[in-house]
Parts: C-alpha cells; structure tokens; sequence
C-alpha cells in the first residue's frame, strides 16, 4: 500500500474510551497532534454524553472496561440508538467470541494491545479513508459548480484557492492582500469576484478576513 498521509487525519474528530489513565494520556497526548480533536473518556456513560453532544468521526474503544463493556457500548449506539460511526476496537485479548461479536457489528478494525501508535494511525488512516475521498469529491464538485459562475481564468484560479482552504466551519480566513500573496491576481478581480460570490450568496462577509461559503447556494454546473 502507499505511503499514508497522515495530515489527512487532521479535519477529523475521534472519540476515544480507554479506563486505563496512562494508556489514555499517553495515547491522547500522540494523537491530538495528528487530528483536528480528540475526547478521551473512561466511561461509557462519559462516552454517550459526548456522542449526543459533539461531531465524532470515528470511536477508538478498549473491549474491557470498567463495570462495562465496549461492544456493549457499540451496540447500544447501533442498534439502540440507530447511530452508525466507524469504529475500532484495542483489546488485550485475543478472545473468538469477542472478534465475533464485533465482526456482527461491522467493527471497521481492531487493534492488539498494547496499542502500536504507528499501526493506529495507519488504521484511524484507513478507515477514514472512504470519509476523505468523499470530501476529496465534494470539494472537486465545488469547484466545477463555482467555475461555470464565471469565465476569467484569474477568477478560477481565486475559487480553487477559496475552496482549497475552507476550514471546518465552511469559512474562508484570507484577507484581499493575503490571498493576492498567494493567487496571482491584481485586487480589482479580487474584488470583483468577491463581489459576484457575494451578490449570489456564495460568500457572506462575517468580519474582517473571515467569509461563509454557503454551498446551497452555488449554481448547478450544465447538463447534471
């Protein structure tokens, strides 16, 4: 397999259950270096509050934990709860049952403890991978549905930029003569685009250097 692009991971947030204390500092300590944010939790009870609460990509979970379980846990989201996030079990166990139960769950990996970093973020890596090369494709999309707005090939080149460093809040943090740093363009088209995405929609202004990128309001490209 190819080399791993690990900075991928970066727009991702991972909820991760672990009782042992150590084991969860350490871990969380490495990882929160590699992902957009982590919540390390000891409980399950914990765990929920944070699923009902925040944006969770994926679930790192020990099997064995304190007064529960959890599989249990994944379950309880799945079947339950009808909430379906990939997910990773660590387990110091080897137990057929165990991988059975998971297996019957569609646990996307599990991982041997104790917990190898390198061979975790290979695995955080690749099942994020299907949520990646989505957004990889919701971003070309973009792009298409921006460009057949205009015909100026400055101004695509400002909309590959724009759509390029969106953050994860749809937000656009370039003021006119950073972005002009960056695109080679002169600050009347600039502001004429600016302008023309505004007028559509597209781009609100909500303070200096900072710009919402509405997609629901981006033209649909021809013959779609």
């Amino acid at each position: 397999m190819n080399k791993r692009n690990f900075d991928l991971l970066g727009s991702f947030s991972i909820l991760y259950i672990e009782d042992e204390a150590d084991l969860l500092k350490h871990t969380t300590a490495v990882l929160e270096d590699f992902v957009k944010k982590i919540y390390p939790v000891q409980t399950v009870e914990e765990a929920l509050k944070i699923v009902k609460t925040e944006k969770v990509d994926v679930i790192i979970s020990d099997i064995h934990l304190h007064y529960s379980n959890g599989l249990d846990f994944l379950k309880m989201l799945k079947h339950d709860l009808q909430i379906e996030i990939p997910s990773i079990l660590t387990t110091a166990f080897t137990d057929t049952e165990y991988l059975l139960d998971a297996i019957k769950l569609r646990v996307n990996d599990y991982i041997i403890k104790p917990v190898n970093i390198k061979e975790l973020l290979n695995t955080l890596h690749d099942v994020l991978l299907p949520k990646i090369q989505a957004k990889e494709i919701e971003r070309s999309y973009n792009i298409i549905k921006m460009i057949s707005a205009v015909t100026d090939s400055k101004q695509v080149e400002i909309i590959r930029f724009i759509i390029k460093n969106l953050d994860a809040e749809n937000t656009f943090n370039y003021s006119y003569s950073e972005l002009m740093e960056r695109v080679d363009v002169s600050k009347p088209t600039v502001i004429k685009l600016f302008k023309q995405l505004s007028d559509q929609g597209i781009l609100t202004k909500l303070q200096n250097k900072k710009y919402l990128f509405n997609e629901a309001k981006l033209p649909l490209p021809e013959n779609t």
